[in-house]
């Protein structure tokens, strides 16, 4: 497990350097198994760095695609994936580890489309937006998945919102929820952050 200070939702990229020695040998030990996956989890109190924190129960699958070494680190770039709900933290050794469950996937329903349509709308606008304020948001012309699920978790992903109205959208348990609070998320960041 690799708790953040950030949010990894589904079908997001996802790019970390990696220089903890508890975190360079969990690396080391997935890659000798073959399993380049871990969970994310949001730093709920505490620090990335050190242990110590304590973490929020829902995360994401991130699933490797690539590591390559620098000079006493490693970058990985990996993919969210599947959601899951820890069940129990274990002891770390030396890296955070848990029991998770894997959440049901959410299933799209082609009544959503106007609802998609508006959020893709609103996310897009209020990109453009923030833009001006910021160097560090997702641009506004950014080209989603064709699948409508990935389309709305990766709209959800660019949203210009605050992590914990993220860790809120994945704690979504259908494609309506998803899609209404990210309306609702986004118009709240529009109006209080990014308001003439």
């Amino acid at each position: 497990m690799f708790p953040l200070g950030t949010v990894l939702l589904p079908y997001m990229p996802f790019r970390l350097r990696v220089f903890e020695e508890r975190y360079l040998i969990m690396l080391s030990n997935l890659l000798e198994a073959e399993e380049v996956h871990f969970g994310v989890v949001l730093i709920e109190r505490g620090h990335e760095v050190g242990g110590g924190e304590q973490r929020f129960r829902i995360g994401t699958i991130a699933e490797v695609q690539r590591i390559t070494a620098g000079e006493g680190f490693l970058d990985v770039t990996a993919r969210g994936t599947e959601r899951i709900e820890v069940v129990e933290w274990l002891e770390d050794a030396p890296h955070p580890r848990a029991e998770v469950g894997v959440l049901s996937e959410l299933v799209w329903d082609a009544s959503l489309k106007t609802l998609r349509d508006r959020a893709d709308g609103l996310v897009r606008r209020t990109l453009a937006i923030a833009s001006e304020f910021a160097d560090d948001v997702w641009p506004a012309d950014i080209e989603l998945s064709d699948d409508p699920v990935e389309a709305c978790w990766q709209l959800a992903g660019i949203a210009p919102v605050t992590s914990l109205d993220q860790l809120s959208l994945l704690s979504c348990d259908s494609v309506h929820d998803l899609l209404a609070k990210l309306i609702k998320l986004t118009e709240a960041a529009a109006t209080s952050r990014y308001a003439p």
